[in-house]
């Protein structure tokens, strides 16, 4: 008789597995929230929402952006370290956020090795080097000579220090020889429209917010920095082509989790974000963006996170780039 009191003990006991187990199973049953950390716009807002909607129909539950800037994106990677790790909230996190901003913040209050759970990389987006179309260069090569005997008087624009454009300016500074004067804006635009009123002369910026200057002619690109020449720029050489092998300063979008998600969670997740990938309506979307679909496992994910955070550590050190309080 004391046999079922027994039972009843050990169902009790296993119970709340076995619920965990179910949630897991049919997960997502809710709304599943990304937090952008930057404002609504531009490439890092239009990824998620467009992976989002597909997901949405999907899982049949909606997929909720929630924008939450401030910091250089700290802010709203923050929110999502802190959120529960169960599957229904995730980071859409550019390769600054995940790689720059721990060696340039120095009271980050969470750490991106240990606080957050790599999902899948959305994106990649090349850039260019493109210079003001009055100096008379038209390839790498050109540009080093003509910075070589004229060291006082080219410069570079970027965003921000830290920023990609910056670090790719420095990479090229350190390989190269130069010793290009960099000059951060606060932001893309004015660094943008800087470089096209002559102001400065030369910037690694995405080929998307260059290629319309490029066309009216404002803007000369003189070569890619990815690993590969783009369909939009065929004629254009990369750098490493040009004499810098192994040159890559390629910007890209992941998305993270906070630590100790669910494992299932996590290859849902990328399973299911990996085929809405694969579908062409987001390719046709994200070539209109300038961006290339991924969809690595989240291994591989991680690998990228800490390949690119050693390669990064090593440029802000030598080029002796500060950290930021």
């Amino acid at each position: 008789m004391k046999i079922i009191p027994t039972l009843l003990a050990a169902f009790a006991m296993a119970a709340p597995g076995v619920a965990v187990q179910a949630q897991e199973a049919d997960y997502p049953n809710r709304a599943v929230t990304i937090v952008v950390p930057y404002q609504a716009g531009g490439v890092a807002d239009a990824l998620p929402r467009m992976v989002g909607e597909k997901l949405g129909k999907k899982w049949n539950v909606p997929v909720i952006i929630k924008n939450t800037a401030g910091a250089s994106g700290n802010i709203g990677m923050d929110s999502v370290a802190r959120a529960k790790a169960d599957g229904y909230t995730l980071a859409l996190a550019p390769a600054g956020n995940l790689t720059v901003n721990p060696l340039l913040f120095t009271n980050l209050p969470f750490d991106t090795a240990k606080d957050f759970t790599p999902v899948t990389l959305l994106a990649t987006s090349p850039n260019v080097l493109v210079v003001n179309s009055k100096l008379d260069v038209h390839s790498v090569k050109e540009l080093v000579d003509y910075g070589k005997k004229n060291s006082d008087s080219l410069s570079y624009s970027s965003p921000g220090v830290g920023s990609g454009a910056h670090l790719a300016g420095e990479l090229f500074n350190q390989q190269s020889g130069l010793a290009m004067l960099h000059v951060p804006y606060g932001g893309m635009a004015p660094a943008v429209n800087d470089l096209v009123g002559g102001v400065v002369n030369v910037m690694f910026a995405g080929v998307s917010t260059v290629v319309p200057h490029i066309q009216t002619g404002k803007l000369r690109a003189i070569a890619v920095a990815g690993p590969d020449r783009l369909p939009v720029l065929p004629d254009v050489p990369t750098v490493a082509e040009s004499g810098y092998p192994g040159f890559d300063v390629t910007s890209w979008y992941g998305l993270v989790a906070p630590a100790g998600t669910p494992d299932a969670a996590i290859q849902k997740l990328a399973t299911d974000i990996g085929q809405v990938l694969k579908d062409p309506d987001i390719h046709q979307k994200f070539a209109q963006l300038g961006v290339t679909p991924s969809g690595i496992a989240p291994d591989a994910f991680a690998t990228l996170i800490r390949d690119e955070t050693r390669k990064w550590s090593d440029i802000v050190r030598k080029a002796n780039i500060k950290p930021i309080q």
